[in-house]
């Protein structure tokens, strides 16, 4: 009797852990912003569809042709900001959330300038001065990313990692981006696109 209560329990964690799927377990890494100790990095696959954009204004008619392309929608209303490194500019398209709203709230005010700084050869990080709604999830960034990280600090990218963010948006061309960015601080000027 008990060898049947030790096979079926074996039988049953065998399925449990085959529907799971595969995980690597995390391990610790110096790759977050300096602010936050015991950071821990796993690998994430980026995801296959195309991220949702803030949206400037709706169609026309409120409608969507059945077979119009949620891409094909995107493109025609996504909402910009510019980017400013001292006398570069570079234009991204934003995410449709809610810390992406704020953001743009705040632009509308004025142009938000942030100092930020180098941390581990593939982020620039610097403190916002107030905190946005935070979405985050498991994302694995590239470069030009742009993501809120602890709901009050903005981070972009000239490299990859993988960390719980809420994405902000992503530099629509990279042209001289990790050049404009440097190897030290710097003071980056967020503003709302024309």
């Amino acid at each position: 009797m008990k060898r049947i209560r030790i096979a079926a329990a074996a039988v049953f964690l065998v399925i449990c852990v085959s529907s799971c799927g595969t995980a690597e377990i995390p391990r610790q890494t110096d790759a977050g912003p300096p602010s936050d100790i015991g950071r821990y990095e796993t690998h994430v696959p980026p995801k296959e569809s195309e991220p949702s954009v803030l949206t400037a204004q709706q169609n026309g008619d409120n409608e969507t042709e059945p077979h119009e392309t949620a891409n094909e929608t995107e493109q025609e209303t996504a909402m910009k900001m510019n980017v400013r490194i001292e006398d570069k500019t570079f234009t991204a398209t934003l995410e449709d959330n809610a810390a992406a709203r704020e953001f743009i709230g705040l632009m509308r005010e004025s142009p938000v300038s942030i100092d930020m700084s180098d941390y581990s050869g593939f982020e620039k990080v610097g403190p916002l001065g107030r905190s946005l709604t935070a979405d985050n999830s498991q994302i694995t960034t590239d470069a030009g990313d742009i993501v809120l990280y602890n709901g009050d600090q903005i981070v972009i990218f000239y490299g990859s990692n993988s960390w719980s963010y809420t994405r902000l948006g992503h530099i629509d061309d990279l042209t001289g981006w990790e050049n404009a960015l440097g190897s030290g601080s710097v003071t980056v000027v967020f503003s709302t696109a024309e």
